[in-house]
């Protein structure tokens, strides 16, 4: 392994926050979007801009474009993503980008769904509203599809952020139950999850009109109204109290990276290191969520005229996030597509059948370089974790 090498590939080399300008270009893993496509803020002014402001009322949501400081800086690592115009099969094309990001995915038909930033925005070195752009960079240029994104501490304020930005855009809403109750305040008391027109109805016959109100009210006079779970879940909710969670799916249980070459590609050795990088990013991905994987899905995206995708899934001999393993697997199924002298465009790799780790059985190894193998990982994931993704990388992928 050598240290400080680059590797390509993943959110780390996306452009950071979109500009106003022009539409979305062609995309290429492991090096800049061809092009951009901006996002207005979410109270319609153009750019993106640091600093931008946000939508009315936001109590200090930001929108597009506004970078934070120190990652993680604002506390807000959940992500409430809408499509924009959906297609029939959007939801699953956004399901595999946000996968791509972290597996803790919840899939909100028919076209939406929730993220759980909080590994990715340690492994990847970028805040939620930064990989938000990139998410919707990706969208943009392999999908044409645009998103609205909300971006807060829990589910609830990423819901109602997107449910706030304007079509196209992004908003944050920092973290801190404060901050979130202050955001809501001004809202509706149907912005509340659980909150029906019915519930709605019955708390307006009292005054309580808005988030701000039913927050200002004190607790048992809302257990009286709506009854004693209830009011006290709503109270909380109204103050900016979220204890709900992103829960992955059967829809999102998968975890994917993609390289793609400069030119169409006939050299093998190139192949293999191509799927060394994705196994090496996959691998500390899933150990930095404290997730396994169960199978591999590789993809080979030929330059022929018809752009052909070659598709082959494996099942592991055992749950695992150990990158060797990966590696070995994926190398398998390479060589099994018997591939003589294609030109290979990209390459992809997903890994499917997540659990999590400390659920898995592994295989005592009595093999003395397996142990090594497994105490330098460890080691380098520690060096990622204090110093990013491309602190530590294999020395075939830094050459």
């Amino acid at each position: 392994m050598t240290a400080g090498g680059a590797e390509h590939g993943g959110p780390g080399q996306e452009e950071g926050p979109a500009s106003a300008h022009g539409p979305g270009g062609g995309h290429r893993p492991g090096g800049r979007p061809a092009g951009r496509h901006g996002s207005s803020a979410a109270d319609g002014s153009e750019g993106g801009a640091p600093g931008a402001g946000g939508a009315p009322g936001a109590g200090g949501a930001r929108a597009a474009g506004a970078r934070g400081g120190a990652v993680g800086e604002t506390g807000a690592d959940v992500l409430c993503v809408r499509l924009v115009a959906p297609e029939a099969d959007a939801l699953s094309r956004l399901l595999g980008l946000l996968g791509e990001l972290t597996p803790v995915v919840q899939a909100v038909p028919p076209d939406g769904a929730l993220a759980d930033l909080g590994g990715a925005v340690r492994y990847f070195g970028r805040d939620a509203v930064e990989l938000a752009s990139v998410l919707r960079v990706r969208a943009l240029a392999r999908h044409g599809v645009d998103c609205t994104i909300g971006v807060g501490s829990g589910p609830m304020a990423a819901r109602a952020a997107a449910r706030a930005a304007a079509p196209g855009t992004t908003l944050a809403v920092p973290g801190g139950r404060e901050a979130v109750a202050a955001f809501l305040a001004d809202r509706p008391v149907t912005a509340v999850p659980g909150v029906g027109s019915a519930t709605a109805r019955t708390l307006a016959a009292y005054g309580l009109h808005t988030v701000g109100s039913v927050a200002a009210a004190p607790l048992p006079t809302v257990q009286r109204l709506i009854g004693a779970r209830a009011g006290r879940e709503v109270h909380e909710k109204a103050r900016g109290i979220d204890r709900t969670r992103v829960v992955p799916n059967a829809a999102a249980r998968s975890v994917g990276a993609e390289r793609a070459f400069d030119r169409d590609e006939l050299d093998r050795y190139l192949h293999r290191r191509a799927l060394l990088s994705l196994t090496a990013e996959l691998g500390a991905r899933l150990r930095a969520e404290g997730q396994v994987c169960r199978a591999l899905t590789l993809t080979v995206r030929c330059a022929d005229r018809t752009g052909r995708a070659i598709t082959r899934s494996r099942t592991l001999p055992e749950p695992t996030a150990h990158s060797p393993a990966l590696t070995a697997t994926a190398y398998r199924m390479y060589d099994a597509l018997g591939l003589q002298r294609a030109r290979v465009r990209a390459i992809a790799l997903r890994a499917e059948g997540l659990g999590a780790a400390g659920h898995a059985a592994r295989q005592l190894s009595f093999d003395p370089a397996d142990d090594k193998a497994r105490r330098l990982e460890e080691a380098a994931d520690r060096a990622r974790a204090r110093f990013g993704p491309q602190a530590v990388v294999r020395g075939t992928l830094a050459a």
